[in-house]
């Protein structure tokens, strides 16, 4: 496909399951955002915005047509601002759809040119979710399965840092 795609999240951290779809939404479009969310609604962030951009940045390094940046307003503004029609929208399970789809509906109403793309990570990643990584992580589990080994470095060091 020709044009940019945005792909958004948190990516706190960016697993093994985001990057399968950042390499398959790379290689549909000509350009892919990796738009990281400043500050989120649903939750606070282990990792900074500087830290999970770092981290990003560094995973995706290499595919020169993958960019990274930030946002904080609503993502259909962003999406507008960059001149972007289609956002890409990971689910995993039924749950996931369930919300994502009621997201992409009021997208639509308030930007009908924005569509929305949703994606299935691969089978081997299906399960994947930041919340679990950090949840096996901060118990000392091992995550080197479904993080790229430099996130699994960070996460070690900030469960270190923290203490017990």
């Amino acid at each position: 496909m020709k044009g940019t795609a945005i792909y958004a999240g948190t990516f706190d951290p960016v697993t093994l399951g985001h990057f399968d779809l950042i390499q398959r939404s790379a290689g549909l479009f000509e350009q892919l955002i990796l738009a990281v969310v400043v500050t989120p609604n649903k939750r606070s962030t282990l990792f900074s915005a500087e830290e999970r951009v770092d981290m990003t940045r560094k995973v995706v390094a290499g595919m020169p047509n993958v960019e990274v940046d930030t946002f904080e307003s609503l993502l259909i503004d962003y999406a507008r601002k960059r001149g972007v029609c289609v956002l890409i929208r990971g689910v995993r399970a039924y749950s996931d759809f369930e919300y994502e789809f009621r997201m992409a509906l009021m997208n639509r109403k308030l930007a009908p040119e924005i569509e929305t793309l949703f994606m299935m990570p691969s089978e081997t990643q299906s399960y994947v979710s930041s919340s679990l990584v950090k949840e096996v992580a901060a118990r000392g589990g091992d995550v080197s399965m479904i993080v790229p080994a430099l996130v699994q470095q960070a996460l070690t060091e900030k469960y270190r840092s923290q203490g017990p």
